[in-house]
């Protein structure tokens, strides 16, 4: 045997010690990845419909010269926009009017987390069209002079989804709260951040 020879052979672990450092490899690498992943929380297109269904229909008098009778909204998911419409249906009668008619009423409106009771409320809300059949165009001019103050009456800050405890305790174990709010094509996607200190 040449005692000048050069071994290349890898030294032979026990194949239990192998398989523990293997299992520590692999939990460090989940560990590191959990670090990393941010948690988030989703609502379904669904569940904010039923929520703000609840709210309505809903009345308004405008000026003493009609009443403005609006329905459930439709609500329209806008990803491109991270925005969220109403389409609401409304009838509107009163003094002014010789009959009933019918109408549509659109808004659209941003998203926030309200941390005192956990809820998504709309807020940003961008008046879009109020049209009602029948009407003459400067009677139609008129109504949507009142249209952004509808909008507020009817949407601004109204409550789209209440998180329970039980959402939010991973987050919270890992000090964190819900922050950005992401509109999908399927519903929101509700980000945590780091509590503030």
């Amino acid at each position: 045997m040449n005692p000048f020879a050069i071994s290349f052979a890898t030294p032979k672990w026990p194949s239990r010690l192998f398989l523990r450092v293997l299992f520590s490899l692999v939990l460090s690498a989940l560990a590191l990845s959990a670090a990393h992943a941010q948690p988030n929380y989703t609502v379904s297109a669904e569940q904010l419909q039923r929520v703000v269904a609840e709210r309505f229909p809903l009345r308004y008098p405008v000026a003493g010269l009609l009443v403005l009778d609006v329905q459930a909204p439709h609500l329209r998911l806008l990803p491109a926009e991270n925005r969220v419409r109403a389409e609401m249906a409304l009838q509107a009668t009163g003094p002014a009017l010789q009959r009933s008619h019918a109408g549509t009423f659109d808004v659209d409106f941003a998203l926030r987390y309200e941390p005192s009771d956990q809820t998504i409320r709309a807020y940003q809300l961008k008046f879009q069209n109020l049209h009602i059949n029948d009407l003459q165009p400067a009677a139609s001019e008129l109504l949507n002079v009142y249209g952004p103050a509808l909008a507020k009456q009817s949407l601004q800050e109204v409550v789209l989804h209440q998180l329970r405890p039980q959402d939010l305790v991973v987050a919270d174990g890992l000090g964190m709260q819900p922050g950005n709010i992401t509109v999908t094509e399927k519903g929101l996607v509700i980000g945590f951040v780091l509590k503030p200190l």
